[in-house]
């Protein structure tokens, strides 16, 4: 199917592409767009292992706020910048090497859907842990990235359904947010999250509202009114209301158990291990909806429970009723080693696979000799 994505956002039409279309003059035109878009993930992983190095359990800024350096901050800010350059950039090189294929469309959207949690989970170091004065709890952060995660779920849900991707408002405001509060940290140390700035509110709380209100009152109404346009000018791809929702079925299942384990975990897990937690959290999310990304390129239907249900229910059942115990902790880190492993295994198959049956390499614009 043609890719084809609408972007209303006056940040990124009237400033950010501007820029982008004066970076991309730079890059080469040997430069597989894959490249660039492997690139981008990778810094941001390189950021969020840098962050958890010095600062594992959230409570770095809020207990001695020296712990993170002040370098760390900004090569954050920095990464976070090319990452998001190189994400905006890689269609348009492909364009201009007549190199788009839907493997890219693909990798893209793939590891997209992967880097949304890491960005939300290195921005957390920032805000720090509720320590009874300062900071957000860990039950607001499973809270907020679930709505970040929501928010990325409903842009392809809808173009699952219109074949169009209406290219959420939240990604570019979300990107330069990030960007000026790691420089901000980064010039005033992390002392500015924990002082009231406006009527007794933190900043955190501001960007908290910004987010909900984001989600729920934008990205949300705008994705069903695309939905019901589609229905009215009879341009849906699915006819059934069953169609419609199907792709929703397991990302909703995925949040329900995982909600079940945060408030019935006998041990507290996300209070023991909020990291371990909330990347499983989004590696599992990510999972299940590049299989919808997959199904919407593919046109095919989705199943209506990813396999991953199955074993994050027993763990689940395992663990509220006890069964674990002591070992609670110990349970997910592996469980997270597995669900990580599964996730990446999955991403070079389907990468391989595709590469073949298209006959591209992945990150070169050689093309491979047919056998």
């Amino acid at each position: 199917s043609q890719y084809s994505a609408v972007d209303t956002n006056p940040l990124s039409v009237y400033i950010m592409q501007p820029i982008w279309n004066k970076i991309i003059k730079i890059v080469p035109l040997w430069i597989a767009p894959n490249l660039l878009t492997f690139s981008g993930f990778v810094m941001i992983l390189v950021n969020y292992f840098l962050i958890s190095f010095y600062d594992w359990d959230y409570t770095a800024s809020g207990t001695s706020p020296g712990l993170v350096p002040t370098w760390v901050w900004l090569f954050s800010a920095f990464t976070t910048f090319c990452a998001y350059a190189l994400d905006s950039i890689d269609g348009k090189h492909a364009r201009r090497t007549q190199s788009s294929t839907p493997l890219g469309e693909l990798f893209d959207h793939g590891l997209d859907s992967w880097a949304t949690s890491i960005f939300v989970l290195s921005f957390f170091s920032v805000c720090s842990r509720d320590n009874g004065k300062t900071g957000v709890s860990v039950y607001t952060m499973y809270i907020y990235l679930s709505i970040v995660l929501f928010n990325f779920m409903c842009s392809h849900w809808e173009k699952y359904n219109t074949g169009v991707l209406f290219l959420p408002w939240g990604y570019d405001i979300s990107q330069v947010v990030l960007i000026a509060a790691y420089l901000l940290t980064g010039a005033v140390g992390v002392e500015v999250w924990q002082k009231p700035f406006l009527f007794g509110y933190y900043i955190t709380d501001a960007l908290v509202v910004l987010l909900i209100g984001f989600s729920l009152f934008l990205s949300f109404p705008q994705t069903l009114y695309n939905i019901h346009r589609a229905h009215l000018k009879k341009t849906l791809k699915n006819d059934s209301l069953y169609e419609v929702l199907l792709p929703l079925v397991s990302p909703l299942l995925l949040f329900i158990l995982l909600t079940v384990w945060v408030v019935l975990s006998p041990g507290n897990i996300l209070a023991k291990q909020p990291r371990l937690f909330l990347w499983m959290v989004g590696v599992a999310f990510s999972n299940v909806i590049c299989k919808v990304i997959i199904c919407q390129m593919s046109s095919t239907r989705p199943e209506l429970f990813h396999w991953f249900l199955f074993p994050l229910a027993l763990v689940v059942y395992a663990a509220i009723s006890g069964l674990l115990g002591w070992m609670e902790e110990a349970v997910l880190a592996v469980f997270t080693a597995l669900v990580t492993a599964a996730h990446v295994h999955y991403g070079v198959c389907v990468g391989r696979q595709l590469s073949e049956h298209l006959n591209i390499y992945i990150f070169s614009l050689k093309k491979r000799i047919q056998e």
